[in-house]
């Protein structure tokens, strides 16, 4: 089945920055446009706006002015909805109620023709449901873009459980016709992205309930450790904490209550209190001219370095430490007196031990224990967060902190809490795109490539799971289980079934 052929009429309803953003798509990748709103003279001024954004693209050096005149001839706003009655393809990109897209799409199958194809961007509704009322319910399908849609190259193409398979391949070459980069989905909550990526959000705003770091804090490690583009706080600024929250509540409510998608009773705090990120001037951070400093991350300063450390064993994640460390000029004492299969660590002079997060509180050890958190890539990272045991004293996490200053590192101490922040936010990360694979929500590459385009995660979490290895994996998700048995951190069956399988290959 091939794309949609540039020729050919696409109709966009909705005339908001999404509608705006997909029209451009369409307009730029050679199709007559209609742009179609039901308030009278939006999709006027819709038209108006997108011929100011060719222009600036213009300017910009992005577009000749002759493939913007060719565009600007090629759009046109529909005043009544009947003027779509030849688009070949029409785009959706209405309030989010379902009840509205279906009225939307029963007006738009007694206007348009048999062979055209409709499709809703909705981010959280079924596709399912929208079809289900339709006379042809096949032909429509989900294409979800991502916000900017000019920008952003991925789009998920939603198959409901109706939607014909040719219909799908469709929409799936006309997307990649246009430049971007498709997926093809299930219809299951959330999809890939909204599905995969929540823990990214509900670890972090978990951390912050705890009181074990601040917002700020929580933000720079899983930037500058983890290798994530934004922290949770600031993005869910940037989306809106009323949008973000009620994707996490309706992802919640779809899958029946599932502990795993339970959302954040701070984030409904805010969201109560009008505080909805940038484009109300305060969310979790404050924002306009006249808004008061925001506070940085907790970081800690300067301490002196340890003159040698002791290394026994190995330390998986995190073994490029130990030359990075030499690198530092610390001598390196390197012992084998760990126990297979056990995590190694890292000793300081007093005998304080330095150990990798897992899933449990360093206080649980018994003995002085300071967990560092996982990082992307110890190499490049620029931070790295730590959480002492009780008893350690001050001189030993002072010691602490300087190891890590010598490589380069800022430092943040934050309480000692299961799982840190990057760990447990990985492990969840790996575990849901495991389950979501397993369940046929999508293939396993396209699960990786919507992650990484989609929300900018610097590996897909598939990818990043297999570095790390299933049973690291399954191991902190059941101490988290255990320190937390609610079943939020019940590893899914997927996690299970492939860590035993590694296990009999390195066995065999």
């Amino acid at each position: 089945m091939t794309a949609i052929e540039p020729g050919r009429v696409v109709a966009v309803v909705g005339t908001g920055t999404m509608g705006q953003g997909i029209a451009q798509v369409a307009l730029l990748a050679g199709h007559p446009v209609r742009l179609y709103d039901a308030v009278p003279g939006r999709a006027e001024q819709a038209a108006a706006s997108l011929s100011g954004r060719l222009d600036r693209l213009v300017e910009k050096g992005g577009l000749d002015a002759a493939a913007r005149d060719a565009a600007t001839a090629r759009l046109r706003p529909a005043v009544e909805i009947t003027e779509l009655a030849d688009a070949a393809l029409v785009v959706e990109a209405v309030l989010e109620e379902l009840s509205v897209k279906k009225e939307l799409f029963a007006a738009l199958e007694d206007i348009v023709a048999d062979d055209c194809l409709l499709a809703t961007n909705t981010s959280s509704l079924s596709v399912t449901s929208v079809a289900g009322e339709l006379r042809r319910p096949g032909r429509l399908v989900g294409l979800h873009f991502f916000n900017p849609a000019p920008l952003l190259p991925l789009v998920e193409v939603v198959s409901g459980f109706a939607t014909d398979d040719h219909c799908a391949r469709r929409a799936f070459e006309t997307a990649r016709a246009w430049g971007k980069t498709p997926v093809r989905c299930a219809d299951t909550p959330g999809f890939i992205v909204n599905r995969v990526a929540r823990p990214y959000y509900a670890e972090a705003f978990r951390v912050y309930e705890e009181g074990a770091a601040d917002p700020a804090t929580i933000d720079a490690v899983l930037r500058e450790s983890g290798g994530f583009r934004m922290g949770p706080f600031e993005l869910t600024d940037l989306i809106g904490q009323d949008v973000n929250e009620a994707v996490t509540r309706s992802v919640w409510e779809s899958f029946f209550q599932d502990a795993r998608f339970t959302p954040s009773l701070a984030q409904r705090r805010l969201v109560e209190s009008g505080r909805l990120g940038r484009k109300s001037g305060r969310g979790w951070f404050p924002y306009g001219e006249d808004a008061a400093p925001r506070a940085g991350a907790r970081t800690e300063g300067p301490a002196p370095a340890p003159v040698s450390v002791a290394v026994h064993g190995g330390l998986f994640a995190a073994d490029a430490l130990p030359g990075l460390i030499e690198e530092a000029g610390i001598e390196v004492l390197r012992k084998d007196d760990a126990v297979p299969g056990f995590p190694g660590w890292i000793e300081l002079s007093g005998g304080t031990r330095l150990f990798l997060a897992d899933g449990s509180a360093a206080d649980e050890a018994g003995m002085p224990v300071i967990h560092f958190d996982l990082a992307l890539d110890y190499r490049a990272a620029t931070r790295i967060a730590l959480a002492p045991a009780a008893g350690v004293d001050g001189a030993a996490l002072s010691e602490a902190v300087g190891l890590f200053q010598a490589l380069g590192k800022d430092v943040s101490v934050i309480a000692d809490i299961p799982g840190m922040i990057v760990t447990r936010t990985v492990a969840m990360l790996v575990d849901f795109a495991l389950d979501a694979a397993a369940r046929g929500v999508a293939a396993p590459d396209d699960i990786d490539t919507a992650m990484r385009l989609g929300v900018n995660y610097p590996r897909g979490p598939l990818d990043w799971g297999a570095g790390l290895g299933a049973w690291w994996v399954l191991e902190t998700l059941e101490s988290l289980h255990e320190e937390y048995p609610t079943g939020r951190y019940a590893p899914s069956q997927a996690l299970r079934r492939l860590a035993a399988a590694q296990e009999e290959d390195d066995a065999s």
